[in-house]
């Protein structure tokens, strides 16, 4: 399918509610602004587009400079977000401008709108690699959705079945210019060192690899989706009268599958933290270990105990708040 054929299609099957395109200014972003600018269905969803400036590099500003001519030229108005990147943290570089461009992002949606990503099939398959890399279960593997909530409106991502090469052969037929961040070529960074040291070689081996990849996070996105909602359901079961308790019996009873979901969403519910999964496997052991044993799994500023028959969840150090087991 055609990029124009693609989002055509894709625009048919959106929500109600205006339309805006996270524009960065590089190729991919610059093919999708300018293709949803010929469509009159874009246009008559009061089409914008956003341009975060991350404040980080020298040629900031000239970047954004060049997004408000090129957004200009179509018709379409341009918004400008400054976004601060906390780059002390202790996640690095790349996923604090990631969360600072998403913040914005959240900031700046109205009611209702819906915000087009430019990321396409390759984007999508070295989200699946990184995932994989980091132990990731279904929920990590679906990589990323085609469309979700975000802020007060939807994120939307109507490339993620179009390759990168498809979108430069458009580029280069509409005469496009887009500017070229320097990062993107620093391959210390995890995900450039994906794009280009490795996905490069598995191709050499496996001409389809990116489609593959990409193709399987749509299954274990649909996987996901079912756990997500057996959670829902299991959940709604085994909670007591008061929310921060758990059937402990139950809980150890659930498939393998939806014992790490079921407790994560129930502490999210909580508005406690989320444990890793080996927070969750020693719970599992503890439980297992006896009934005349005392468990007790502590992480961030959450601790799981077992009083009776329910896993209580309370806020670490903070006896006031252990809840009185049904």
């Amino acid at each position: 399918m055609t990029v124009l054929t693609t989002l055509q299609d894709g625009l048919a099957r959106l929500p109600s509610g205006a339309l805006a395109v996270a524009f960065s200014g590089g190729m991919d972003s610059s093919v999708l602004l300018h293709v949803l600018a010929r469509l009159p269905g874009a246009r008559a969803r009061g089409l914008r587009a956003i341009h975060v400036n991350h404040g980080l590099h020298a040629d900031s500003d000239r970047w954004a400079a060049h997004c408000r001519e090129f957004a200009a030229a179509l018709d379409v108005p341009l918004h400008i977000a400054a976004a601060h990147v906390d780059q002390d943290g202790s996640t690095g570089l790349e996923d604090a401008a990631r969360r600072a461009r998403y913040a914005a992002f959240a900031a700046g949606l109205r009611p209702g709108e819906i915000l087009a990503l430019a990321q396409h099939r390759g984007d999508q398959a070295e989200t699946v690699l990184l995932k994989l890399l980091r132990g990731a279960g279904p929920e990590g593997l679906g990589a990323m959705r085609a469309l979700r909530n975000h802020g007060n409106g939807y994120l939307w991502r109507p490339l993620l079945d179009i390759s990168r090469a498809t979108l430069f052969e458009y580029a280069q037929m509409h005469e496009l210019h887009w500017v070229d961040d320097p990062s993107n070529a620093q391959t210390h960074l995890s995900r450039n060192f994906l794009r280009h040291e490795i996905i490069p070689r598995l191709t050499q081996h496996w001409p389809r690899a990116e489609a593959a990849l990409a193709h399987s996070a749509t299954w274990l996105r649909a996987a996901a989706d079912y756990i997500d909602a057996q959670a829902d359901i299991a959940l709604a079961n085994l909670r007591g009268a008061e929310p921060a308790t758990l059937d402990w019996r139950g809980w150890l009873a659930l498939p393998d599958a939806l014992r790490d979901p079921v407790l994560r969403r129930w502490l999210r519910e909580c508005g406690l933290d989320e444990p890793a999964h080996f927070h969750v496997a020693e719970l599992e052991r503890q439980l297992r270990a006896g009934q005349d044993r005392k468990p007790c799994v502590a992480f961030e500023g959450t601790e799981l105990r077992r009083l009776r028959d329910r896993i209580c969840a309370t806020r670490r150090g903070d006896a006031r708040s252990v809840p009185r087991p049904d």
